[in-house]
This record gives C-alpha cells, sequence and structure tokens, in this order.
C-alpha cells in the first residue's frame, strides 16, 4: 500500500509542476506576443527604409497565397515618385535554420521584368549566417555579386536566398501586371 501512495504523490506532484510550467509558458507569451508583432513591424518598415531610402513608405499590404517561400506583398510609394515598388516577405528553412527576407523590386518598362532592388534580413537563424551576410548578402546588395553565384563558404543558405528571390521576382511581376 505505501508504495501506491508513493506512485499518486509523485504523479501529483509532477502534474503540478507540468500545469505550473504551462501557466507560466503561456503567461509569458501573453505578455511578449504584442512586442514580437511590433518588432516584426519595425524591422519590415526599416527593411523598406534600407532597400529604397529614407522616404519610402507603405501603401498597401497584402497575403501571397500558394507560393512555396512568398508570404507577404507590400506596395511601395517612393516619396513624390510616380515610379512602382514592391518589397516581398519571404521565409524558408533548410537544415542550417530559418531565414525570413525582405525582398524589394522597381518596376521597369524593359522585357527583363522587375528590377531587384536589394534585400533587408528579418530573421536569420542560419547556423553559418555570419559567413552568408558578408560573403554573400552585402556584396548581392552592393551589386558586386551575381544572384547565381552562391559557392560563398555558406552554400545552401545563399541557394535558399537565390530561391527565395527568384520566387519573389515572379511574384513582383504579377503585381507589376508584367
Amino acid at each position: 500500500m505505501s508504495s501506491k501512495k508513493h506512485y499518486v504523490i509523485t504523479s501529483i506532484t509532477l502534474g503540478i509542476i507540468a500545469a505550473a510550467s504551462g501557466l507560466l509558458i503561456g503567461g509569458t507569451n501573453l505578455i511578449t506576443k504584442g512586442q514580437i508583432a511590433r518588432n516584426e513591424v519595425n524591422k519590415i518598415n526599416s527593411g523598406i527604409v534600407e532597400i529604397f531610402g529614407k522616404t519610402a513608405t507603405i501603401s498597401s499590404e497584402f497575403t501571397v497565397e500558394g507560393r512555396k517561400y512568398t508570404n507577404y506583398a507590400y506596395e511601395v510609394k517612393l516619396g513624390d515618385s510616380a515610379a512602382k515598388a514592391c518589397a516581398l516577405k519571404t521565409s524558408g528553412s533548410n537544415m542550417y535554420g530559418k531565414i525570413s527576407l525582405l525582398i524589394g523590386f522597381n518596376s521597369t518598362s524593359s522585357s527583363a521584368g522587375p528590377v531587384f532592388n536589394g534585400l533587408s534580413i528579418v530573421i536569420n537563424e542560419q547556423t553559418y549566417a555570419t559567413t552568408l551576410m558578408e560573403n554573400y548578402v552585402d556584396p548581392l546588395n552592393e551589386g558586386t555579386r551575381d544572384l547565381d553565384d552562391v559557392s560563398c563558404g555558406a552554400t545552401y543558405g545563399a541557394k535558399l536566398i537565390r530561391d527565395m528571390v527568384n520566387e519573389a521576382k515572379e511574384v513582383a511581376k504579377e503585381i507589376f501586371g508584367e
């Protein structure tokens, strides 16, 4: 009888610990979820300024359906200019971690389609994040590296970014009606 009592007390104790842990996690989420959402909005706004310049603002946003990487699209107003621009939020992951980007495009009248304007990192949880930034993303934004040149010391991350940019370009073509 004593061993049954021991098992019951152990089970109740573990149940109380699990319930308290669940309440603590739920309470923490309740407190922090608003700030996390605000931080993401701030990161997107600062990313648009980083890509397009200080006068760029979001004029509208919408969800993108049916794409592997592209989640959201933002139509961007470039100050007083009549030029069309958009930013696309993409997310993807590979065996080295998750990455989320904001990719900017300008519309042109050329047959080449939308012009890649640059990208901004929203989330970078890649194992080789620093190598990816220094050897691929920064040179890509500076225009000194070709998008398809993914051999950079973080090749899997670069391939993922390349695929995300290529898909985003197709979505930008649809947005611009090209």
